[in-house]
């Protein structure tokens, strides 16, 4: 294990939380993309493919949910920085192996922090919004696998998940 690993950055050496000053870093192209799930009863998923949901077409919503999510992501993260995303994209695809519905996000920027956070925030919040547009019908939905599945950009170079 490296230093750069073995240290939680949002730590002062006194254990206070702090917010990290990336005022010195180089502004470089970043990305992230997170992933998600929520699981249901195959009629849920048959209900809102149909777009027959009763508060509406969940897709959609929950799409645009996830969008502001990831703007809002510094007023819910305490120690995230706000950033100006150049992009975040929220895909959201049926799955009838899950059952259910698959959410991808994927944030944009040129900066000088990464777009982890906001990527995150956009899957949980749409997959929440999910939940929450067809709970009437299904409350033993659930969201799962909340994930990073791939960064680039910035000093701690490129990741990407591993296939499982």
């Amino acid at each position: 294990m490296t230093d750069r690993t073995a240290k939680l950055t949002h730590l002062s050496s006194e254990g206070e939380a702090h917010m990290v000053d990336v005022g010195a870093k180089d502004e470089t192209q970043r990305s992230a993309t997170a992933e998600g799930y929520v699981r249901m009863k195959p009629e849920t998923l048959a209900l809102i493919e149909s777009g027959n949901a009763k508060k509406g077409d969940v897709l959609a919503t929950a799409r645009l949910a996830g969008i502001m999510g990831a703007k809002q992501t510094a007023s819910l993260i305490p120690l995230c920085h706000p950033l100006m995303l150049t992009k975040i994209a929220v895909d959201i695809v049926p799955d009838n192996a899950l059952p259910g519905l698959r959410v991808t996000a994927t944030a944009r920027l040129t900066g000088k922090t990464g777009v982890e956070m906001e990527a995150l925030t956009a899957v949980s919040i749409a997959c929440l919004t999910i939940y929450d547009m067809a709970k009437a019908v299904d409350r033993e939905m659930e969201i799962g696998a909340i994930r990073l599945v791939a960064k680039s950009g910035g000093a701690s170079g490129d990741f990407k998940r591993a296939e499982v």
